[in-house]
C-alpha cells in the first residue's frame, strides 16, 4: 500500500492512522538475490515489489547541509575491489561482492590544524541550495510524498574525519575541536535550512549516526547533551516551528543507556532498533509512551530459524499497543541464509497477525531501490 504523507505523520506522531504500517527497511544483503534464485524466488519476489510492502514516496527537499567537494579519483579497480581517495583525502574501499558502501582506511583529521584545511568543504555557501529541487519536492509533496531534511551527525561525521577512536578521545582531549566542527555544521545546516523552509514545508528531519554496538553507544548522555544537542536542538527547533513532525535518527546497536538524553535533544523517532543488541521496541513503549517512534525492531536473524521461532518474534512484537507510532520491518537487510520460503513464511504471517488482506498478484508495494 502506498500511503500518503498525512497518514504516514500521522502514524509516526501517534494520530489516527489508516491500519498497522508494515514495510521492508532496506532489503536484501548482497549475494542473497542469487540464493534465492536457485530456491525457485521470481524476479518480483527478489525485487520485493511481490510482498506488497506499505511505503510513504519521499523527496529530498533540495538543501545540502553535508561536506561537498570534488568527486573520488580511483586509484585502484578490481573485480573484487575498488580503492579511491575522496576529496577529504580518506583512502575509501569498496568490497564489491559483499558491500555497498565504502570504508575509509584511513582519516585526514587529527587535530585542529588538520580540521582547518578541510573545514571550507563544511561552510555555507548559496550553492548548496538547489532551488529547482525544492520546486520539484513542492510538487511532489502536493502529490502526497514525504519531505526529508537530512543534516550530518554529530558523531557521525567527527568519525568520519577522524576514526572512532580519535573522536572518541577528542571529546575528552580536543573539545575545542569538537566545538569547532559541531559549530561549523550548525551553521551550514541552518543556512541551509532556514531559507528553504520558508519556501516548502520540510516534514521530516532526518541525521544518520550509527554510534554504537551490542555493549553499548560510543558516546553517554553527557556527550549527547553537551554535543549532540546543540546541533539538533537548533535546527529541529526552527523547523518544527514552522510545521515538521518527524525528528529521526539512524543508528545501529544498543543506545538504550542515551536514548533519554536523545529525545530531550529533540528526537521523536529512531531506527532500525536491533534486538541482537538488546533493542526491544516492545519494552521501549512501554518505557517512553508516545515520546519515541520506531521503525524496523523485528528480528532478522529468526528468519534463518523455523517458522516456530518466526511466529514467537511476531506475536511478541506485532501488538496493538505499537499500532502507532511505529513502522514494523526488519531491524536491517535481509541476510544472507534467509530462505524463500522463510521470508514469504515471515509477510504471510505478519499480515495475517495485523489484520491487513492476504497478498494479492494485482497489488505491488515497496520496490528494492525505489524508496
Amino acid at each position: 500500500m502506498r500511503w500518503h504523507r498525512e497518514q504516514y505523520l500521522d502514524l509516526m506522531t501517534f494520530g489516527q492512522a489508516p491500519r498497522p504500517m508494515f514495510t521492508e527497511l532496506f532489503g536484501p544483503l548482497i549475494g542473497l538475490d542469487a540464493e534465492w534464485r536457485a530456491q525457485g524466488a521470481t524476479e518480483d519476489e527478489i525485487n520485493m515489489v511481490a510482498f506488497d510492502w506499505d511505503y510513504v514516496p519521499y523527496v529530498f527537499c533540495g538543501g545540502y547541509t553535508g561536506p561537498q567537494g570534488p568527486a573520488p579519483v580511483t586509484i585502484s579497480e578490481t573485480a573484487d575491489e575498488l580503492v579511491q581517495r575522496d576529496f577529504l583525502g580518506r583512502t575509501m574501499k569498496l568490497l564489491k561482492k559483499t558491500a555497498t558502501i565504502p570504508l575509509p582506511m584511513d582519516f585526514p583529521v587529527n587535530d585542529m590544524d588538520d580540521w582547518l584545511r578541510l573545514k571550507p568543504f563544511f561552510t555555507f555557501n548559496p550553492d548548496r541550495i538547489k532551488w529547482d529541487e525544492v520546486e520539484r519536492a513542492r510538487k511532489a509533496q502536493a502529490e502526497g510524498s514525504l519531505v526529508c531534511a537530512h543534516i550530518p551527525g554529530a558523531f557521525d561525521m567527527p568519525r568520519e574525519l577522524m576514526g572512532e577512536e580519535v573522536a572518541c578521545m577528542a571529546y575528552y582531549e580536543q573539545p575545542e575541536l569538537i566545538e569547532d566542527i559541531i559549530a561549523t555544521l550548525t551553521d551550514t545546516s541552518m543556512r541551509v535550512l532556514e531559507p528553504i523552509s520558508e519556501k516548502l514545508q520540510i516534514d521530516q528531519l532526518m541525521v544518520h549516526e550509527d554510534f554504537a554496538g551490542k555493549s553499548g553507544p560510543m558516546v553517554g548522555p553527557v556527550q549527547v547533551r553537551e554535543t549532540f544537542q546543540p546541533l539538533y536542538r537548533k535546527v529541529w527547533d526552527m523547523l518544527q516551528s514552522r510545521g515538521a513532525r518527524i525528528f529521526e535518527q539512524d543508528t545501529d546497536g544498543n543506545i538504550n543507556p542515551v536514548i533519554p538524553a536523545l529525545l530531550d535533544a529533540g528526537l521523536t523517532s529512531i531506527y532500525p532498533m536491533e534486538p541482537a543488541a538488546g533493542m526491544d521496541i516492545v519494552a521501549l513503549r512501554q518505557t517512553y509512551g508516545r515520546r519515541l517512534a520506531v521503525r524496523g525492531g523485528i528480528d532478522k536473524h529468526v528468519l534463518r530459524q523455523d517458522r516456530a521461532a518466526i511466529r514467537r518474534e511476531l506475536e511478541y512484537k506485532l501488538v496493538p499497543a505499537l499500532h502507532t507510532g511505529c513502522v514494523f520491518g526488519l531491524d536491517h537487510r535481509i541476510p544472507n541464509g534467509t530462505p524463500i520460503e522463510n521470508y514469504r513464511y515471515y509477510v504471510a504471517l505478519g499480515r495475517e497477525i495485523l489484520g491487513l488482506p492476504p497478498l494479492d498478484p494485482s497489488r505491488t508495494g515497496w520496490a528494492r531501490m525505489a524508496m
